[in-house]
């Protein structure tokens, strides 16, 4: 049996800041994820992709960002079960929660928080007869490493941040890069928008819109894709990788059967307190949960692990009350009771 005070079900950006935010207050994370290393789809499906809406970081890759997360939150050394599900939770007489994976490893905490991103995830898949052939062998549903792709002719589909913003990285890497969208108005980020035209009139990238992929042609690599245009023609393309971002089909998979109120595959939390679900002692946070104003973004996910923390810290320590000062400030001992570590906490418990 691993004890822990709170067990976080998801290693990604959130559930790696989470144990940031609940070490300042000493409290002690267990972390279960499916994935065999955290950092969840930073580190998983788009490794290389640059992030740009965190905090005093312009740019920074996923995985950069999960290797400062991890370095963050190392100090605290928070425990991880990585490769198994969690399957089922059970409220125990003593308040407690007790967690099972697949792998029949018991969890046992008096707060779960659910940090699973989209939860299990596949690609959308382009409803084109012989896709399954090429899987593997030029067609690829996410971009782990760009080098693969450098010095090749690439062929990206799709019209939101993902396809722009690879659109973007691979124009510096490939030897050609064509963007395909079945309409002509992108939805991605405005200022991505705005870049990969300015690559179209470089002349550095080629971009196809209104069309759609309606073949993939190889005899045993990828070797050409036939496109259809808005007036029906069709036009067989060169390449050497299609790459299909069409976003992924999310599902919670066992979390779905836990008893917590869903909408739209999301579990509905109270965002006007905790980000407490309908269970008192389960919360969620990041892109798994929704509520009104709900924003899928890293930042967010953040913000709701802070005062996920804070509720936490009162179910287990109801007898005591804590001042909330800047963590900047220096002169207080470390957690361990030295002087040792740079960040000290001005986070205080009062008996």
């Amino acid at each position: 049996m691993i004890k822990s005070d709170i067990l976080i079900i998801g290693a990604g950006p959130v559930g790696l800041f989470a144990v940031f935010e609940a070490g300042l207050l000493k409290m002690k994370c267990h972390l279960i994820d499916i994935l065999p290393k955290p950092g969840g789809q930073c580190s998983e499906i788009y490794p290389k992709k640059p992030i740009y809406d965190i905090p005093a970081y312009p740019e920074i890759l996923a995985d950069g960002l999960i290797d400062k997360l991890m370095d963050q939150c190392s100090q605290f050394q928070p425990g991880f079960t990585l490769g198994e599900r969690a399957m089922t939770i059970d409220k125990q007489d003593d308040d407690s929660f007790l967690v099972i994976t697949d792998k029949y490893t018991k969890h046992s905490a008096r707060i779960v928080v659910i940090a699973g991103g989209l939860g299990s995830f596949e690609p959308r898949k382009p409803l084109i007869k012989n896709v399954d052939r090429f899987e593997g062998f030029g067609l690829e549903y996410f971009i782990k490493e760009p080098n693969l792709f450098r010095d090749k002719k690439v062929v990206i589909a799709g019209g939101g941040d993902s396809a722009l913003d690879w659109t973007i990285v691979l124009s510096e890497i490939a030897s050609e890069v064509t963007l395909i969208h079945r309409r002509s108005e992108f939805r991605g980020a405005l200022d991505s928008v705005d870049k990969v035209q300015q690559l179209k009139n470089l002349n550095k990238i080629n971009i196809i819109t209104p069309a759609e992929v309606v073949s993939l042609n190889g005899k045993v690599n990828l070797e050409s894709i036939t496109i259809k245009s808005s007036d029906n023609s069709e036009t067989d393309i060169q390449t050497d990788y299609f790459v299909p971002l069409f976003g992924l089909s999310p599902k919670l998979g066992p979390i779905s059967n836990w008893g917590l109120e869903i909408e739209k595959n999301a579990i509905k939390v109270n965002n006007s307190l905790d980000y407490q679900t309908n269970i008192p002692g389960i919360y969620a946070i990041g892109d798994v949960n929704t509520y009104p104003g709900k924003l899928k973004l890293i930042l967010c996910g953040f913000h709701e692990a802070a005062l996920m923390c804070q509720s936490a810290f009162k179910i287990l320590n109801p007898n005591k009350k804590f001042l909330l000062k800047y963590t900047t400030v220096s002169g207080v001992e470390g957690f361990d009771g030295s002087h040792k570590k740079a960040p000290k906490s001005v986070i205080k418990t009062i008996s």
